[in-house]
């Protein structure tokens, strides 16, 4: 991070400034949540913003396509696929006569600084409309259609990109905008598929977008448990028809009744051919007789609203888009804002698309594991525990531990798919696994049995939890929990839950001073809606919790907007932890989201109300207030209301939504499922290490601190903590993590709310680099 001068006032950094939003390429879900927040942040700086309408056609066209932008002209955006501003192919950008119109037109309007949100193509065209700036400038000077000093005043033309394309194909970011909701149009299919084909034993061969960019599929493969995936960057061995036939007899020998075979669009062999359904789907009918059906998505997958995800990081690269073509100097190069982890970075354009076009030519050279690296750190690890938990069958040697696993809290969606993956890459290390069920109550009674690979099938899809989960802490049946352990010889735990996995955890800890028995490697994997498990920045299930609120504040707006002049006021779950109703906030549009972390006493509450009252004489006529639930106990859900009711007499009326534990339920998300399978079978990796590490004259003895760990989320690597560690980083009396990485966000919600506050600009990000080149994998 650099450090801004002190003095910078964000509100006018962009003070005679203008900026240009434009959408370009395949349309992906989440660009509206950027030009939103592109609009939005740029008049807040004070810098004057246009809509380039149709893409790049429009800025070569010019004229009405050049539109000023206005506050209220991108409300109720958010929630609409695609781009409202049109995007289009071009062919008269690639020329340089089209570049010079596209000059000419932004001259004119005194614009110097272009955002563009599209795929590389359209990254690399801007690129190059930059480096040609000053003589495009010269060439408009000498036909007199500029005069020398338009020239000077335009001297310069900054370029900052965001990467809009449901195929996750740049080289850079972690997501780019329209991924997270592609999966979620997959994942619906996929999961009403999947209960036809098990009625009557079927074999599905399902075709997703990614020509050539295999990320789709391989998420998909990960959050459905797919028996095989077909991707352009690691085409399978030789003779995989006799592996792919001996994989699908195979699972259905063992009881299962449906298989999935997941392909990319791209997919091919080691020799370059196409591979493709109709192929795959006459192997598997001529070979084995199954029952064999084909579906090919197409463009279902870019449709529909937007993710809370999707809308999350394009509002963020929105903001972050502003700030950089706002900060940058003649010297800066044209920067690109991606996704790191949970942090947005800036890296340098022509970087990223040189790595995009490395893995291109890793492919076509067949260096596909250079292909797998060079696409980065997410693809890499979906790719690395695909491969464990998909084309390994148990190994025949058994190595006589006894892993049990269990639930803790309440319930949520992806429980049940950390369950499955720990429980199948426990099998593929030899180890027996063990289901306790009703969490500590459950392993104080012995209910306890051991469950095998076919025990977990389509478990990832399930929202809830199978084992049973209760909420009862450890501390008062230590003594029977002890005698259980024993008993049941458990060598080693995972603990799925939330706050009283976490306590649970801890108690059992300090336990091991009496009890010998507790002396065994334990991991913890947070799992719970209100994302409050210290250690973690995500916990599994928060993305279900999130993707409900929003989408229910999306219906919720719509009636608003339909009878006008009206507030809802919606309360969210979370405990004290404000999570879900700051994110569903940014998600949703709110005006407001109280939250317990920030104190906020009666004059903030009028501040809120008079807010309202001047929006209402906008255009804009509705108001949307979001309140965690423990945020304060005298200002209640119930007080708000009828004090925003009491004060918009005349200017509003108020209705109020308790969401309640619709929250809590439904299917996991593609990010919950492919989150609680890595999050299990990287816990169980784990444990085997540390079991090696602690076994002790043929018994296992483990008493370290470092043997009984949080598995979490910190920005951008999946790390294990000691439970004991994180003590210091806890406020036990509210079950929240001192410290909480998305705090920093809520100004943001703020500002896209039209609130005059300050922006911290003292820590804006420095341009980083991309580290993986051609060089560091070349053979």
């Amino acid at each position: 991070m650099s450090k801004a001068p002190p003095t910078t006032d964000p509100t006018k950094m962009g003070i005679g400034r203008a900026i240009a939003v434009l959408t370009s390429g395949g349309d992906a879900q989440g660009m509206n949540a950027a030009v939103r927040a592109t609009v939005r942040v740029g008049i807040y700086t004070g810098a004057k913003v246009y809509f380039v309408h149709e893409g790049y056609q429009g800025l070569v066209d010019g004229g009405e396509n050049i539109r000023l932008a206005t506050w209220e002209s991108v409300s109720m955006m958010l929630q609409l696929g695609g781009t409202v501003i049109g995007s289009a192919r071009c062919k008269d950008f690639r020329n340089r006569e089209g570049r010079l119109k596209a000059a000419l037109n932004l001259v004119k309007l005194g614009i110097t600084n272009l955002c563009v949100i599209g795929g590389d193509g359209s990254l690399t065209g801007a690129n190059q409309f930059r480096t040609e700036w000053s003589g495009l400038l010269a060439d408009l000077v000498k036909a007199g259609k500029i005069t020398e000093n338009d020239a000077k005043k335009s001297s310069h033309l900054n370029i900052v990109g965001m990467v809009g394309s449901i195929d996750n194909d740049f080289c850079g970011t972690d997501m780019t905008i329209g991924t997270d909701s592609a999966l979620h149009r997959i994942m619906e299919v996929v999961d009403a598929i999947t209960t036809t084909a098990q009625s009557h034993q079927r074999t599905f061969i399902l075709e997703v977008m990614g020509r050539h960019c295999g990320y789709l599929a391989l998420v998909t493969a990960l959050a459905c448990g797919a028996d095989w995936v077909f991707i352009p960057e690691m085409p399978p061995d030789e003779a995989w028809e006799d592996h792919l036939c001996r994989r699908l007899a195979n699972q259905r020998a063992r009881g299962s009744r449906l298989n999935v075979i997941i392909v990319a669009e791209g997919a091919m062999s080691r020799e370059g051919k196409a591979i493709t359904s109709d192929q795959i789907k006459k192997l598997v009918t001529d070979r084995l007789g199954f029952d064999t059906r084909t579906t090919i998505l197409g463009h279902v997958q870019r449709g529909g609203t937007p993710s809370a995800f999707d809308r999350v990081l394009g509002s963020r690269m929105g903001v972050e888009a502003v700030m950089a073509l706002l900060e940058a100097t003649p010297d800066t190069p044209a920067c690109v804002v991606s996704l790191s982890g949970n942090q947005a970075i800036r890296l340098p354009l022509m970087e990223c698309v040189q790595v995009t076009k490395d893995v291109t030519a890793a492919m076509a050279e067949g260096r596909f594991e250079d292909a797998i690296k060079l696409r980065g750190k997410s693809f890499e690890n979906n790719w690395n525990t695909y491969k464990l938990l998909g084309h390994i069958n148990p190994p025949e040697t058994k190595s006589n531990i006894n892993v049990a696993i269990m639930n803790i809290g309440a319930p949520c969606a992806g429980m049940n798919a950390a369950v499955r993956a720990a429980v199948r890459m426990g099998i593929i290390q030899g180890h027996n696994m063990l289901a306790v069920h009703d969490g500590f109550d459950g392993l104080a009674q012995g209910q306890i049995e051991p469950i095998t690979w076919n025990g977990v099938s389509g478990w990832t899809g399930k929202g809830g939890s199978v084992l049973g989960t209760k909420r009862t802490l450890p501390g008062k049946i230590l003594e029977e929990i002890s005698l259980n352990i024993a008993k049941y010889n458990i060598h080693a735990l995972v603990i799925i839950g939330g706050f009283e996995a976490y306590v649970g955890g801890l108690e059992l800890v300090q336990a091991r001073e009496k009890y010998e028995e507790m002396c065994i490697p334990m991991v913890v994997i947070p799992a719970t809606v209100s994302n409050n498990v210290p250690g973690s920045d995500f916990s599994i299930g928060a993305d279900t919790a999130l993707n409900t609120i929003t989408t229910t504040c999306d219906r919720i707006k719509q009636s608003a907007a339909g009878t006008k002049r009206r507030v809802f006021i919606v309360e969210t779950m979370g405990g004290y932890c404000g999570y879900l109703a700051t994110m569903a906030g940014l998600a949703a549009g709110a005006d407001a989201a109280y939250i317990f972390e920030e104190r906020f006493n009666i004059k903030d509450l009028q501040v809120n109300v008079d807010h309202l009252v001047e929006k209402m004489k906008t255009t804009v006529k509705r108001g949307l207030i979001l309140r965690n639930e423990n945020s304060n106990a005298n200002y209640t859900t119930d007080f708000i209301f009828n004090l925003y009711s009491e004060e918009g007499k005349g200017v509003f009326d108020c209705r109020k939504n308790v969401l309640g534990h619709m929250q809590q339920g439904g299917t996991p998300t593609p990010f919950d499922r492919n989150f609680g399978t890595k999050m299990g079978a990287k816990s169980v990796i784990w444990l085997t290490d540390k079991l090696k590490e602690c076994y002790r004259h043929g018994r296992i003895f483990a008493n370290t601190t470092d043997s009984a760990c949080v598995l979490g989320m910190r920005k951008r690597a999946l790390t294990f903590q000691p439970l004991t560690e994180l003590k210091g980083d806890t406020d036990f009396e509210h079950r929240i993590p001192k410290t909480q990485w998305w705090l920093k966000i809520r100004p943001i919600m703020k500002i896209l709310a039209k609130y005059d506050i300050k922006l911290d600009t003292s820590e804006s990000a420095d341009m980083e680099h991309v580290i993986k080149t051609k060089t560091l994998f070349a053979k």
